[in-house]
């Protein structure tokens, strides 16, 4: 396993402003769906939404974009229960109806509690099938932390228009990067992604204007995986890759799903 990376280097607030933007919008779950609350520390609490599909289906942890909260994805988890999928939506600190303010680390520190509570909460509730971590741009530092940290539980690892270059993502955010030993970090977070071993599948917009497909090019390229997938949307963008490519993007899903 590779050395552990030092996200407090990233938690000045210049750079804290320019990549979380909590929304406090919160609306019930759907009557298919159950929210559980994570506590994450003494005092603040993540909330996570479960849309089953069925106790023997595989189960994806998944770790949402910047901007969102979970019950946006109220109705895409629909998408996901027809191909036979349980769907476990993450929130962030300040993010819908969590407490406190998110930072790089303990946004990172979160994910392996949550992790945690998915997999233990499944297991009581009597799901058998396999778990998957998913994350969304954003989500990708959630999702590769756990892809390192649990390889013997977790039977594969989507990115869906993520990066492998944090400090390029500060740059494409349109700020500043100013902190010390970037090019240690940079290294560092490389060699993290070197390190995964399990199935991996990358899904990225063509023209993606926000984390160009070079970012999945370069992901791609570093991932240690043998079992390894780049699935580019033709013309596709940021927030439209779904709507643009959703035949290809769900059918990628479940054929990574069904054969990891």
């Amino acid at each position: 396993m590779p050395d552990k990376i030092d996200y407090s280097l990233l938690d000045q607030p210049h750079i804290l402003s320019f990549v979380f933007y909590p929304r406090e919008d919160y609306t019930p779950p759907p009557r298919n769906a159950v929210d559980y609350s994570v506590p994450v520390e003494k005092d603040a609490s993540i909330v996570c939404r479960f849309y089953p599909s069925g106790k023997n289906a595989p189960s994806i942890l998944y770790f949402h974009g910047n901007g969102e909260v979970v019950s946006d994805y109220d109705d895409i988890a629909t998408l996901y229960n027809r191909l036979d999928i349980n769907l476990f939506v993450a929130d962030y600190r300040g993010y819908g109806q969590s407490g406190g303010t998110p930072s790089f680390s303990n946004t990172v520190a979160d994910a392996h509690v949550i992790f945690e509570y998915f997999r233990d909460t499944l297991k009581s509730s009597g799901y058998t099938g396999p778990l998957f971590v998913m994350g969304r741009s954003l989500g990708s530092f959630s999702a590769v932390e756990l892809a390192v940290s649990y390889t013997k539980e977790l039977k594969g690892l989507i990115i869906e228009s993520g990066f492998a270059s944090a400090g390029k993502l500060l740059m494409y955010l349109g700020t500043l990067v100013s902190f010390p030993r970037l090019e240690d970090f940079e290294k560092a977070n490389l060699d993290k992604i070197r390190s995964i071993t399990i199935p991996v599948l990358i899904i990225h917009g063509e023209w993606d204007e926000l984390i160009p497909f070079e970012q999945a090019e370069v992901f791609y390229q570093t991932v240690g995986s043998r079992d390894k997938k780049l699935l580019r949307i033709p013309q596709a963008g940021h927030n439209d890759i779904m709507l643009v490519g959703m035949e290809q993007y769900f059918q990628a899903i479940k054929e990574f799903v069904s054969s990891s």
